[in-house]
Formats: structure tokens, C-alpha cells, sequence
């Protein structure tokens, strides 16, 4: 076995269902987790959260408490998702910039919901109360909460 296969296995933890999961993970009580998830280090979920079949979180987030993310969502390095938040299917954060430069992921405040296939590029906000319509592609801050945005880029709806 080469030293990389051996990290793997002494820094990751294989569970139920084809799911992997970093030993510093925190995961909160009542939180459940379907198949095929991988959640990578210092990654911190909270409470009665429901986490969907091939989710991945590449490290350094933070969910808040009752947070559904559906199918196939990608949660990059360095996101935060606030309480009472919906990620439909197929979400992804991005964190790296136009030259590779490690950014951060985006910040959503709490009771946002996202609809399917929706990007966000790398540090945008998302005020509280957003709704952000399917396959929209959020590359600037969204300041004002309670509103509906869309489109490609994003824009204010409703």
C-alpha cells in the first residue's frame, strides 16, 4: 500500500452507504446523511440537517442547523450556510478565481432557498430570505433579503 492509500485510510472513515468522511468533521445531532457523500476536513454540520445521496463538501464549511441539500450538490472549501437553509439538487459552490487562486466559497445567510443547478461563484453573500431561481448563476453579492433572483448572471426578480 503507498503512503497516500495509507493516509486515506487512517484519516478517513468509511460508513454506511458508500459514504466518506473526514475524521475532524462535526456532525450535529439528528443530522442524517443518505449515500455516496463525501465530506472532507474541518467541516462542521449542524443540527437536524438532511444531507442528500452524492453530496460533496471539499472541506473548511459550515452548515447551520436544519439545512437540506439535496442530490449532487458541491459545497466548496471555505462556505458557509446559515440556519433553515434549501439547496436543491445539483447546487455547487465555487471557490477558486479566474487564476486558480483558492477564494473562499460563497456565504448564505439563514432561510435561503436555492433551486436546481444553481452555481455560485467564489465569496458572494446571500442576504436572508433570497430565493435564487433554477440554473441561475449568482456572481455578485445579493444585499437586499427577502427578494427573488435568477438568470445568468443573476438578477432581481421579484
Amino acid at each position: 500500500m503507498s503512503n497516500i492509500n495509507t493516509y486515506w485510510f487512517r484519516t478517513w472513515q468509511r460508513l454506511a452507504y458508500n459514504n466518506y468522511i473526514h475524521h475532524t468533521v462535526r456532525i450535529g445531532e439528528g443530522t442524517k446523511l443518505k449515500r455516496n457523500i463525501e465530506i472532507r476536513a474541518n467541516v462542521t454540520i449542524g443540527e437536524n440537517c438532511y444531507i442528500d445521496s452524492g453530496c460533496t463538501f471539499t472541506g473548511g464549511s459550515t452548515i447551520g442547523n436544519n439545512v437540506t441539500i439535496r442530490n449532487n450538490c458541491v459545497i466548496a472549501r471555505g462556505s458557509f450556510i446559515g440556519d433553515n437553509c434549501f439547496l436543491s439538487p445539483q447546487t455547487m459552490f465555487a471557490n477558486l478565481d479566474t487564476q486558480g487562486n483558492k477564494i473562499g466559497g460563497a456565504q448564505l445567510s439563514y432561510n435561503v432557498f436555492v433551486g436546481t443547478n444553481v452555481t455560485f461563484h467564489h465569496g458572494v453573500t446571500v442576504a436572508p430570505y433570497s430565493v435564487i431561481a433554477s440554473k441561475s448563476f449568482v456572481n455578485k453579492d445579493i444585499n437586499e433579503p427577502n427578494r427573488t433572483w435568477g438568470g445568468v448572471p443573476a438578477k432581481l426578480l421579484k
